[in-house]
């Protein structure tokens, strides 16, 4: 177990330093250690639990155990990688060095930033303070997941519960519609559904950013009766009154502004870089790590590498892809270490298990451009339970047990539908 590091006022050296100590930043620190393990190497992270999040929506929809989604941070920092327990204040590149909320000061050669995604609870007017009461709730943090379990437990007849999903990017940009599955078959076996009215108001255009996909997944929520609403973004929430606000994009480009009551909601908030990441010379002009979207190095800074939910890469921003992003982060940063050129490139791979009902999951795999690169041999727009014994039992195993140890097990995936939208 490692020992976090309190002292303040000081300036340290390492030769690696990673900012963030979720998926990506211990992941990293892994795979770094099997390879080096003599590498002096920090790991900045202020957190004391690290959760596996993308369990959360069954956590929501009352299928798994909360508890078993966290676990101590301190036991997961590989050994001999330096704890500090401590939060960025401020990147400064063009000296090596990062300033920490303590007032201490870090310096390195070589920097891996990956402090996740920012969540954006006060985008929402009304969202702050009223989050995880008078059935309002969102799975997308930990505190509130419970929470939508308990709330989908309360919904009577004759009531409306509304699924937001803000602008992209978003991390997991599924789980605002797998809720709404889960919820809509959890009421159908109570024989509650068709008193319930359930629409799902998204501020994209289709149902999922690659084609291949959007439309089965159309389908699926008009099999559940999920009323869908494309171009409409929440914008603000009255829960005394029990009103939602969202402001519809119209096909000539005007907007409008739609109120829709409620008795249930649940929210997916809108997301952005963290702030740190925002205010520095890191970022791009979205905020967001500016980093090359195959070697995952950075355009500028030559000893700085990203990779997870912070990075400008355009692709899905899930687990799946830090587990492909964090060999490809390694190697090419060993390689500058040593003076020599990496090569390895990164294809964009991202994978979002869609819950459809339960015992039901649409396995999606894809790549820059939106390629269908399933890892096995079948239609990957195909409902299978198969997938959601994958999705509730061995991604859990393979996350804990060895994507975070940095072992580097891989099933290879393979471009195999096309682009096209299915029928």
């Amino acid at each position: 177990m490692c020992a976090a590091i309190n002292t303040q006022g000081s300036t340290e050296h390492h030769r690696v330093v990673i900012v963030g100590g979720g998926a990506a930043g211990v992941t990293v620190a892994a795979i770094l250690r099997r390879h080096r393990h003599d590498l002096d190497i920090a790991l900045l992270e202020p957190s004391d639990s690290h959760y596996y999040q993308p369990a959360f929506t069954l956590v929501g929809g009352g299928t798994y155990d909360m508890a078993k989604t966290r676990r101590a941070e301190a036991g997961l920092i590989p050994p001999g990688v330096r704890w500090i327990k401590d939060a960025a204040a401020e990147f400064d590149p063009e000296k090596n060095a990062i300033g920490l909320k303590s007032g201490r000061r870090l310096t390195y050669d070589m920097l891996v930033v990956c402090p996740g995604i920012q969540i954006d609870i006060g985008k929402i007017e009304g969202l702050e303070g009223t989050l995880g009461r008078s059935r309002v709730t969102s799975n997308y943090l930990p505190d509130y997941a419970p929470y939508t379990w308990q709330c989908l437990q309360e919904v009577k007849g004759g009531e409306t519960v509304l699924f937001t999903m803000p602008p992209m990017p978003i991390k997991c940009p599924g789980a605002p519609q797998k809720i709404a599955y889960l919820a809509s078959d959890y009421l159908r076996r109570k024989g509650l559904r068709h008193s319930v009215t359930i629409e799902y108001l998204t501020a994209t255009p289709t149902m999922f950013a690659v084609p291949y996909f959007a439309g089965p997944l159309l389908e699926v929520a008009k099999g559940h009766g999920i009323a869908v609403h494309f171009n409409t973004n929440l914008k603000a929430i009255d829960a005394q009154k029990k009103i939602a606000t969202f402001e519809a994009k119209e096909a000539d480009g005007s907007t409008k502004r739609v109120e829709k009551t409620f008795d249930m909601i649940h929210v997916s908030p809108p997301q952005s870089a963290p702030e740190v990441v925002k205010k520095s010379s890191l970022a791009n002009d979205a905020g967001w790590v500016d980093i090359d979207q195959n070697s995952m190095r950075h355009k500028r800074f030559a000893n700085v590498f990203a990779l997870g939910d912070a990075g400008s890469t355009p692709n899905s921003k899930t687990a799946a892809a830090v587990r492909k992003q964090a060999p490809i982060v390694v190697r090419n940063l060993l390689a500058a270490l040593d003076q020599r050129e990496g090569g390895l490139s990164y294809d964009g791979y991202g994978s979002c298990p869609l819950t459809t009902a339960y015992g039901k999951v649409m396995l999606a795999e894809f790549t820059y451009g939106g390629k269908v690169t399933p890892s096995f041999p079948l239609d990957p727009k195909v409902e299978r339970t198969s997938m959601w014994y994958l999705k509730k039992y061995f991604l859990p195993y393979l996350y804990w047990e060895h994507m975070l140890k940095g072992k580097e097990f891989d099933i290879a995936h393979k471009e195999r539908y096309g682009q096209k939208a299915a029928a």
